[in-house]
């Protein structure tokens, strides 16, 4: 059977020591690579997108073509929206986006669903805002 080995108060100190700085390095090294991999693979935002920091937005219709005065569903989630914020609904009207009188609020689970019929034919280009913030648009087709 072996001995155990005696160590000094001072041999204790130093080996804590080692294993501090070594602990250090390897942290400071581990930041610095993922900085370095984040700012080399980060690419510029182009300024519509500014908004999606702060908070994002889905939406999806259902269906995505319908007789006019047919039900579309709206659904869509959102990140960095409060429980309870305000989604309208916003259709493009030449070059402005026009609010419509449908609207809903983010739910638990951070989802939020509504309805709304169109009752004029054509393409309706349409996205979901919630303050300054907007979703990708989405086209509904009405026959």
């Amino acid at each position: 059977m072996a001995t155990p080995r005696r160590t000094t108060h001072a041999t204790r100190i130093a080996r804590i020591a080692a294993a501090g700085a070594l602990s250090a390095a390897l942290l400071t090294a581990g930041g610095l690579a993922t900085a370095t991999t984040s700012a080399a693979s980060a690419k510029p935002a182009p300024a519509a997108s500014a908004s999606a920091a702060a908070g994002e937005i889905t939406l999806k219709a259902t269906p995505t073509s319908v007789q006019a005065g047919e039900k579309v569903t709206f659904t869509g989630r959102t990140k960095g929206l409060p429980i309870g914020t305000k989604v309208v609904l916003q259709h493009k009207n030449g070059d402005k986006w026009t609010t419509l009188h449908a609207n809903t609020v983010v739910k638990q689970g951070s989802s939020f669903s509504f309805d709304n019929t169109f009752k004029t034919k054509g393409k309706e280009e349409l996205r979901v805002s919630a303050g300054n913030r907007t979703s990708p648009s989405t086209t509904v087709t009405v026959g």
